[in-house]
Parts: structure tokens; C-alpha cells; sequence
């Protein structure tokens, strides 16, 4: 008889198991629900789903809110949404990020797309960033007119793109800063701002408030080491450690603002602390900023979009794009 432990080799309670079979459970994942062409009944936002990129399977999630008399003539900011999930679960097409940016794209008004890229262990890192790299030279290809999405072209204002994500999607945010700082995207385009909520950052050694016993069983370290099993450095490695060895300078960075958010309660919470203040003296001309909320957990404004913290969010973004 097989044992339990030969048919599940990973295991990362609560959240997935793969089997012997490579067969994968994401047991926290939620329900995929499809876009709104003809407008979200409560938001009033419409949304449809587009393929980048058939091989690999790269595709998104487009939301265009609602335009009336007063704004239809008007180019709208653009921004690229990376969703967060440890980069192995979630998904740009699941309920919960729908509900989010159904919400965000209303109240702030700005057309988005939220990127699917390829999720570990599938598709081990640097999967993800690569996706989400040809997902912003996808967008920024539409600047010219070239493109064949009718949403950018017609309303999206390329003078104004932004990217954002939350958790992992804000690691991805600050690893696609760092490569449009070295590599120009598509006609010329310029990422304008950066946004980055509850950030996906980790180092081997703890930092602030961080437990100094049991380090090396965190989940954040256990979650690197498992979608990235291969990378040099491990958990210093500086695409999660921005200030290990061989990181590039973060004076680099590819935009010319950024809006870091933190919640007090978040076991990343110091991370985000520690990532604005390397990026405020690392000689960078932008501005960056930092935003938080004390008594919050980790991305408390996705899952609870009513509260009035998480409708502090939204609002705090809404002024950083049309600051």
C-alpha cells in the first residue's frame, strides 16, 4: 500500500498539494467566474477576456468603465494588474479579483488589465515574470495603433500607464520596474507610476518585527523555495531579496513614481517598510510614497472591498494616478 507521504511529496498547508503523479490540488483557490461584456449589473464597468499569447498561454482580463457624455471623448489612464496568490495560486479570471477590479476600475476609473500568467509548479519561475513582461510589450505595442484590442486604442491614454499588484503582484510590479529601467518596451512607452500592496519580499535574514526562531520555515521563505527551487541565491536571490547579492541598484527603476502600501497587522508589513526606504535613498529621481493602514492583515482591501479601509485604498489609489 502507498503511503500518504509518497503520494503527496509537497505539501504547503492550507494552500496546495502535488501529488507523486504530478497531478496539483490549489486548495485555496476561488471559483473562476466569467468577464461582463454588457456591464457589471452593480458596478456598471465592462470587462472581457484576450489572448496575448498562444504559446505560451498568456491571456487577461480587460476592464473598461463606464463612459457617459462627460468622459466618453476622454483617453483614460491604463493600468496592467498583476494578482497575487505566492505566484501558485489565484487567478485574473477568479471572483475574487474580478469583484476587486470591478470595484477599483469604477471608483478610480481607469482601464486595466489584469494579466493570467502561468502559475508554479507547472510553470516554475521566472515563468511568471516573462509573461508578464510580453503582457506589458503587448500593451505598450498598442500605443502606435498597431494593436488589435479596440479598448486600448480607442480610450486608453499611453502617456499614463501604470502597473500594479498586490503580494506577489507586487513582487512581479518591482521586477518589471527594475527591467523597464534597462530594456525600452514597445514605440517608446514609459511606465508612469508603480503601485505595489502588501509586497512579496524576503530575505534568509529576518528583519523588524519578523520571528528570529523558525525563519527558514516561514511560509514566505517556503513559498520562494518552492516556485523557485533552481535560482541562484535561494531566498537572497534579488528578485525577491532587492537588496541581495548581484541586485541591480533600485536607482534604476523603470517609472517615475511609486506608491507602496502596507498593513499593520501583515506578516509582510515590515518588507514594504523596508523596500520603501531602500528605494528612498537609493539615489532614484522618483518620487515613491508610502501608505498605511494600522489595524489591517494582508490583503485585507481584495477580500473585503466594503470596508471603509479598503474604500481608503481605492481612494489613495485614485489620487496617486491622477496626482
Amino acid at each position: 500500500m502507498t503511503s500518504t507521504t509518497e503520494e503527496v511529496p509537497i505539501e504547503l498547508l492550507p494552500f496546495i498539494r502535488v501529488y507523486k503523479n504530478g497531478s496539483v490540488e490549489r486548495l485555496e483557490d476561488t471559483p473562476i467566474v466569467p468577464p461582463s461584456p454588457d456591464q457589471d449589473l452593480e458596478t456598471g464597468v465592462s470587462s472581457k477576456d484576450i489572448t496575448i499569447s498562444e504559446n505560451p498561454s498568456i491571456s487577461a482580463r480587460l476592464y473598461l468603465p463606464k463612459l457617459t457624455a462627460h468622459n466618453q471623448n476622454q483617453k483614460l489612464p491604463i493600468l496592467v494588474y498583476f494578482h497575487g496568490g505566492g505566484f501558485f495560486l489565484e487567478s485574473a479570471f477568479s471572483s475574487l479579483y474580478h469583484r476587486y477590479l470591478n470595484n477599483l476600475v469604477s471608483q478610480v476609473h481607469v482601464l486595466t488589465i489584469s494579466v493570467e500568467y502561468r502559475l508554479a509548479p507547472e510553470h516554475l519561475l521566472p515563468a511568471a515574470y516573462e509573461d508578464c513582461w510580453a503582457a506589458l510589450q503587448w500593451v505598450a505595442s498598442h500605443s502606435a495603433g498597431n494593436g488589435k484590442e479596440p479598448w486600448l486604442i480607442n480610450d486608453g491614454d499611453f502617456q499614463r500607464i501604470f502597473i500594479g499588484g498586490d503580494s506577489a503582484g507586487a513582487n512581479i510590479v518591482h521586477n518589471m520596474a527594475i527591467r523597464a529601467g534597462v530594456e525600452s518596451l514597445p514605440c517608446g512607452v514609459k511606465i508612469l507610476g508603480a503601485y505595489l500592496a502588501h509586497s512579496y519580499f524576503w530575505s534568509s535574514k529576518p528583519i523588524g518585527a519578523e520571528p528570529k526562531e523558525g525563519h527558514e520555515k516561514s511560509l514566505p521563505y517556503l513559498f520562494w523555495n518552492f516556485v523557485y527551487p533552481s535560482v541562484t541565491g535561494g531566498v537572497d536571490n534579488p528578485m525577491v531579496n532587492p537588496e541581495g547579492p548581484g541586485a541591480p541598484s533600485l536607482a534604476g527603476l523603470g517609472c517615475d513614481r511609486m506608491l507602496v502600501c502596507v498593513a499593520g497587522k501583515d506578516l509582510m508589513k515590515d518588507r514594504g517598510v523596508w523596500y520603501f526606504d531602500m528605494v528612498r535613498k537609493s539615489g532614484w529621481k522618483g518620487d515613491v510614497e508610502l501608505f498605511e493602514v494600522e489595524e489591517e492583515d494582508h490583503i485585507f482591501h481584495i477580500c473585503n472591498i466594503e470596508t471603509q479601509n479598503a474604500q481608503a485604498m481605492v481612494k489613495r489609489m485614485g489620487s496617486f494616478i491622477f496626482e
